[in-house]
């Protein structure tokens, strides 16, 4: 799985979660029914849940009576957190290495290097803001003003 999913992923595994009311180990939500929500298989679900495991936002039992569940109300879980808890970043891209001895291509990749340094920062900031709880609710005041972005698929 592509870095730039991992974050959708486990967002989306969260809410629905929070969804479901899996708050403990009999109410645990597994891969495959996760997986049919995002649509995906359910081994990048079990990828995803180890990482919000280890983050200790989630608990996971495996096995064929096992699944996930939240260890936080879903009011308290803010995105930026999901982004760390997946290794992620504003996934904006590197900037290449630079030619040696060009007078620009010296300099240049420092200073984009500092300004997706200041895009991820902003970004943390703004996920900040909206928590997993907010994903579940039809107009939430951290997303009002905000539409889809253009880039991304929406379903209807």
């Amino acid at each position: 799985m592509s870095d730039s999913q991992r974050f959708p992923v486990a967002a989306h595994a969260l809410a629905y979660m929070a969804h479901k009311g899996a708050f403990g180990p009999a109410q645990a939500a597994p891969s495959a029914l996760l997986a049919s929500s995002i649509p995906t298989n359910p081994v990048v679900v079990r990828r995803v849940t180890a990482l919000l495991a280890k983050a200790g936002l989630i608990a996971t039992r495996p096995g064929a009576t096992g699944g996930s569940w939240l260890l936080r109300q879903p009011e308290s879980i803010t995105l930026d957190e999901v982004l760390k808890a997946v290794n992620g970043c504003a996934h904006l891209g590197s900037p290449p290495a630079g030619a040696k001895g060009c007078p620009v291509g010296e300099h240049i990749p420092r200073q984009v290097a500092k300004a997706l340094t200041a895009a991820d920062q902003a970004a943390t900031a703004a996920l900040g803001k909206i928590t997993i709880a907010d994903l579940l609710d039809k107009d939430p005041a951290s997303l009002a003003g905000f539409a889809p972005h253009g880039a991304c698929p929406v379903a209807a």
